[in-house]
């Protein structure tokens, strides 16, 4: 095991590109296997997630190869195998094989899904969508059985907003008879960004980015080429590093319109933002005012990017209060952050972040965007060596980050564990 070592202090100024969005990644590779014929993703992140997908592809015989960043997957001879342990137990995103399993099968047994650990999110809605479109669902000690004789399109809403389901329900809805509606759907770039590989393999999806989807159901999907979106994520986290440290950094291969709500939360900060057709500036400041944040679904302010601008509020002049509408309890970077010597109190759904300087210490990822958190609270601490182990939550999201930042100046290193 690693851990990451940072020294702070630094500005970052420079340029970072940003790599394709890991949260249309783990979709779009298994959507691939609706397909007949070969896909090809161009803009792919290297990160671990990416390549635990492309591991259990392999154990249902479809070929996987890469070429820089871009990745072939041939579905030709994909056959449908149990998969009850093993890597799906690694991430979150291996339940999208649900839906892509059983548009392309039929059927679907795979072990309940894992992932980062910060609170429970349950299934029930992807459950609901599946019986609706006439699966048999059942839990048998942990694995999911689904199987269906045949695919009926339906009218489906879900209780809650949620990406994951919204996405798994497209899959399968794509290869159904008839017409399926999903009413309260989930808006997130993501979401247009699987609708148009779905689409360009074939698929028919009308109202990607709106709370109604409607799917007209196919019988066969072929292969395509498609470009993966700029991860928003990735993107945001790069911004905030930039303002938490007073750089001026470049945030370049970005989709302005993706970021506007982290990008309104820094300027009423005090950030200088300056936008242009594919790239982002932003321009650190010597202080900052204290805000009020409200993690909500897109367009809404990303609870992904919750962890991170805990971080930066520390660096704020006043009391900031951050709420996170989307998950109860999303807060296990805070005692880490207290360790650096922030002045934190959760409240229920709600940080209380008093502005202070944070310090060099030994602290611990517990996920991947509290692993962002405390990178940024390493890249500000104005005196120490912050030491951060739980690496590998980190690479599940951020590819070449130790590259990156070393480019725009910042003293981080990886070290044994």
């Amino acid at each position: 095991m690693e851990k990451l070592m940072i020294t702070g202090g630094r500005p970052l100024r420079g340029t970072v590109q940003i790599s394709g969005a890991k949260n249309s990644a783990v979709a779009l590779i298994p959507a691939a296997i609706l397909a007949e014929t070969p896909v090809t993703l161009d803009n792919l992140p290297k990160l671990s997630d990416v390549g635990i997908l492309t591991e259990i592809l392999g154990e249902l015989e479809t070929s996987v190869n890469w070429f820089g960043d871009k990745m072939v997957i041939d579905p030709t001879k994909a056959k449908s195998k149990p998969l009850p342990n093993g890597n799906v137990k690694k991430l979150r995103a291996s339940y999208y094989l649900m839906g892509a399993m059983l548009g392309r099968f039929g059927e679907a047994v795979i072990g309940l899904p894992g992932g980062c650990n910060f609170e429970p999110r349950p299934i029930d809605q992807h459950i609901k969508g599946f019986e609706a479109l006439g699966a048999e669902v059942t839990n048998d000690h942990g694995c999911i059985h689904i199987r269906a004789k045949e695919l009926q399109g339906a009218k489906i809403y879900l209780d809650v907003v949620s990406v994951g389901a919204t996405i798994n329900i497209m899959l399968a809805a794509s290869r159904a008879k008839g017409f399926t509606t999903i009413e309260n759907a989930a808006k997130e770039p993501e979401i247009i960004d699987v609708a148009t590989l779905l689409n360009s393999m074939g698929a028919k999806i009308k109202g990607a980015g709106t709370e109604t989807i409607r799917i007209e159901g196919v019988s066969e999907m072929h292969g395509c080429r498609h470009s993966i979106i700029p991860d928003r994520i990735q993107a945001g986290t790069y911004m905030v590093m930039a303002a938490a440290t007073r750089g001026d950094v470049i945030v370049d291969n970005v989709i302005p319109k993706h970021m506007e709500a982290i990008t309104a939360k820094l300027e009423e900060m005090g950030v200088g933002i300056v936008e242009m057709d594919e790239a982002i500036r932003v321009i650190g400041r010597p202080e900052y005012t204290a805000i009020d944040v409200k993690a909500l679904v897109y367009p809404g302010f990303a609870t992904d990017l919750q962890s991170p601008m805990t971080s930066l509020l520390t660096q704020a002049k006043g009391t900031s209060i951050l709420t996170d509408y989307v998950y109860n309890n999303r807060f296990k970077h805070v005692p880490e952050l207290v360790r650096m010597g922030a002045k934190i109190k959760v409240e229920g759904r709600s940080a209380v972040i008093e502005g202070s300087p944070l310090y060099g210490a030994k602290v611990k990822a517990s996920d991947l965007r509290a692993g962002a958190a405390l990178v940024i609270g390493g890249l500000t601490a104005v005196s120490g060596v912050t030491e951060i182990t739980g690496v590998e939550y980190i690479d599940r999201g951020y590819d070449y980050l130790v590259d990156n930042l070393r480019n725009l100046g910042a003293e981080v290193w990886r070290e044994d564990s």
